[in-house]
């Protein structure tokens, strides 16, 4: 294995020459050849502008073959990539740019119309994500080299562009590569600094479990400037020879159950959210059926049965793929248990930005259900606790994934790190004696209860999202109370004819008694209160608790 990452990316374009690259779904296709060459033309456009080797290179706009080129241009040049979530607010993606010292932005059009208005002295020049044309300079260096790209690549090049033209320059393991503003479901976003070697690290660890990927299909679902899509759904892709296609709309399950039966993707990575819309919208219906019951309570015709319906779910996933890789956030257990119940080829892993982002995970045959994995390889993780496989206590890390600190935030970095070096997650967990993780919450959302109890918030929703009408919950301490806030599910409700205010009212009432049942006395639930509107998420789809508390 190498030990250098862009001889990955340049290893990759030359072998994967003729085969198609990135693909915007339903729209403009690029082989590797193509990207190569619209690198070249970038560095050109990097070099003649005066930027240099280590400056800041934002990008900011939704997944499409145009916004990973302009990255892989960024890391090729040695230059560091700066990716901001699309869905940020305009002041935040003002602050992000601001704070990182960007020299230069790439911006989406929709993006670019809501920051026009506001203060971004510090760039040289704002380039249009869709065709690279120049919505703002302030370099007479940088106009001129826009205004005559080809006419300069030309002469850089003047038969033809070939793989061995394609040279870049080797990177050593602790430079910086990128800075990954934190989704954060915290008010306060940080930069969190990833050097080469994390990248190096995450890329050879996706190589060693998956092997290349040459001609496969992989779909790019989840927002590239979030580390696990542009890890997992992009970077090792590319790196593999595999063919990418973005879905370019923020995508909704028709789009992605569409997406998965016409690409057949060979790998789906997800986060639990898309996963559950699925289960929960196409299998549960057929399974509560009278006679799909009783079928299933039979031993000898529940194996058959079973076989049915895993057939049926691959097949709604694309049947083309090795395995489903759930994580940014919980699964619910009971879409868990029913996967895990028809041997459904998924595994769930952990990771965080700071990371690159992979911490722990295993293969499906192997993976123990209701875990996250075990320690990925070139990390170490350890529990804080007296007695890590019974005492919760918190995740601690150690490694080659592992960030360099906060970008320009000392105080930060400092908090982020024990005294001897150890990474504080802020989730909580355990470590059985088989090496297998299992979280059991963030460590800021854990509610002392009267006695000095833990009590787990997320563990009590999780059983709450299984009761009837309820989408989405969040547990929260109120006058020294637990209270439920609860997105109801107005489309199964009014489908039972309980949508109106007094029957939800009534039927929250009921799950309130309900899960009171199964939860110990120090954890009962107080009252329900009902939310109208979705609760706000990160990208991430995790749900932005501060708002709520």
């Amino acid at each position: 294995m190498e030990e250098n990452f862009l001889s990955y990316i340049e290893n990759s374009i030359k072998e994967n020459w003729d085969r198609p690259a990135l693909t915007d779904y339903k729209g403009v296709n690029c082989n590797y050849k193509d990207v190569a060459r619209k690198i070249e033309k970038l560095h050109i456009l990097f070099e003649q502008a005066g930027i240099q080797k280590g400056d800041k290179i934002a990008l900011c706009g939704r997944n499409s073959t145009n916004w990973g080129i302009a990255f892989m241009a960024t890391l090729t040049y040695k230059a560091v990539a700066v990716p901001i979530l699309n869905e940020f607010t305009p002041e935040n993606v003002q602050h992000i740019v601001n704070h990182s010292d960007a020299r230069l932005l790439f911006v989406g059009s929709v993006v670019w119309e809501s920051l026009q208005k506001l203060d971004l002295p510090a760039l040289d020049g704002v380039i249009c994500m869709e065709d690279y044309s120049l919505h703002l300079s302030r370099s007479p260096r940088l106009t001129e080299a826009r205004e005559r790209l080809n006419e300069l690549f030309g002469k850089k090049f003047p038969n033809r562009f070939l793989p061995e033209d394609v040279c870049y320059e080797k990177d050593t393991l602790d430079e910086l590569a990128l800075i990954n503003y934190t989704s954060g479901t915290t008010s306060s976003s940080k930069g969190v600094m990833l050097p080469y070697r994390s990248l190096w690290s995450n890329l050879t660890f996706a190589l060693g479990v998956f092997g290349k990927l040459p001609g496969e299909h992989v779909i790019s679902m989840l927002p590239m400037a979030h580390m696990y899509g542009l890890a997992f759904e992009f970077i090792y892709e590319f790196a593999s020879g595999a063919h990418v296609f973005f879905l370019t709309r923020t995508p909704s399950p028709q789009i992605i159950a569409e997406a998965f039966r016409t690409i057949k993707p060979s790998l789906i990575i997800s986060v639990p959210l898309i996963i559950e819309k699925i289960i929960k919208k196409k299998v549960f219906p057929t399974l509560k059926k009278p006679g799909v019951r009783l079928m299933l309570s039979l031993p000898l015709v529940s194996t058959k049965i079973k076989q049915t319906i895993r057939q049926k779910v691959i097949e709604a996933f694309g049947g083309n793929f090795k395995e489903v890789i759930i994580g940014g956030a919980a699964l619910n257990k009971e879409v868990e248990d029913f996967l895990h119940s028809i041997r459904f080829p998924y595994t769930v892993g952990y990771g965080m930005t700071e990371c690159g982002p992979i911490l722990a995970y295993d293969g499906w045959e192997t993976f123990k259900q209701g875990s996250c994995g075990k320690t990925a390889p070139r990390m170490r993780l350890r529990i804080d606790s007296s007695d890590p496989e019974r005492v919760v206590g918190e995740i601690l890390a150690k490694g080659d994934n592992v960030m360099t600190g906060y970008y320009k935030n000392e105080e930060a970095t400092q908090a982020a790190f024990t005294p001897d070096g150890w990474l504080r997650t802020g989730d909580l967990g355990l470590i059985d004696k088989d090496g297998y993780l299992y979280i059991k919450g963030r460590s800021k959302n854990m509610i002392l209860g009267p006695n000095g109890q833990n009590i787990y918030p997320e563990e009590i929703e999780d059983q709450l999202n299984n009761l009837p009408f309820v989408a989405e919950s969040i547990v929260v301490e109120r006058d020294n109370k637990l209270v439920a806030l609860i997105y109801p599910d107005f489309e199964a409700a009014k489908a039972a004819h309980a949508d109106t205010e007094e029957a939800l009212r009534e039927t929250m009432e009921n799950n309130r008694t309900e899960i009171n049942k199964l939860l110990p006395a120090y954890s009962q639930i107080a009252r329900v209160e009902i939310y109208r509107e979705e609760f706000k998420k990160t990208p991430k789809r995790s749900i932005k608790r501060y708002l709520y508390q």
